[in-house]
């Protein structure tokens, strides 16, 4: 194609949560204009038809536990097919700026004097628990939110999880199936072993399972759901807000109230 008319240009590109639907206008146009798509594997193949039939579509393979390519890899490609066409679109799951390793990219991109620009996503931490009507905040339960990562680059859990577990707020914990055992520990050390857990396996797609418990038995159900990656883990009161939970939480909420009231 070598279409040197076009400016050399990197678009890290937000494909949301996994329903095709749930992709912003202009992140549809950026991909319509693509002379180069390098998708990730969380990616829903419905974007896909956007492209246009000129442009070169490759698969990259970025996920946890799947990676086709490394990062490296990866970088260099991008600095090939902007050098060799001009718009690569760098199409990843979720928001690029949440957990999508975005700033490794643009800045590989600058040091080649390449322009970089940022199409938001609606990411997954968000909308996956909104899909399935838990909230992340609520007046009266909580007054904040965490967003974490399970582990690390080094593959240990990260130490955010024990400042997380210390607080009252949400917490919705990303790419962590194979450390929820341990994770789940953390929690109940700092005595949330009844707190609700919800956890949703490829959120907002016909391929959606959820499983919903406690601290102290979320992993034996999660196993016996037969719950793996990509899956998101929601810790807080807010999960008995799910419409399975509702109704039960606000009867105990009022009798709470009630007896408070008798016996203040």
């Amino acid at each position: 194609m070598n279409n040197q008319s076009n400016n050399k240009l990197l678009s890290l590109v937000g494909g949301g949560p996994g329903d095709p639907d749930l992709i912003t206008l202009k992140a549809i146009k950026t991909i319509e204009k693509a002379d180069v798509i390098l998708y990730d594997a969380l990616i829903n193949d419905d974007l896909l038809k956007y492209a246009s039939k000129k442009a070169i579509v490759q698969f990259v393979g970025k996920r946890y536990g799947c990676h086709v390519l490394s990062q490296k890899e990866i970088n260099n490609l991008i600095i090939k097919y902007v050098f060799s066409h001009g718009h690569v679109v760098r199409l990843k799951g979720g928001d690029p700026f949440v957990f999508g390793r975005a700033q490794e990219e643009i800045q590989t991109a600058r040091s080649h004097g390449i322009k970089v620009e940022v199409i938001p996503g609606i990411s997954s931490a968000l909308a996956v628990p909104a899909s399935q009507m838990i909230p992340l905040t609520c007046r009266g339960i909580n007054e904040s939110f965490w967003v974490t990562t399970g582990t690390t680059q080094s593959g240990s859990i990260s130490a955010d999880i024990n400042l997380a577990a210390q607080s009252s707020a949400t917490v919705v914990i990303l790419m962590a199936m194979s450390k929820l055992e341990s994770i789940m520990e953390i929690f109940s050390k700092y005595g949330k072993g009844e707190t609700p857990v919800a956890i949703i396996q490829d959120g907002t797609t016909d391929k959606e399972k959820m499983v919903i418990g406690k601290v102290n038995d979320i992993f034996f159900k999660a196993q016996y759901a037969n719950i793996s990656n990509p899956a998101i883990i929601i810790v807080g009161e807010v999960v008995n807000l799910h419409p399975s939970l509702v109704k039960t939480y606000i009867n105990e909420y009022f009798m709470d109230n009630l007896l408070q009231q008798v016996n203040p």
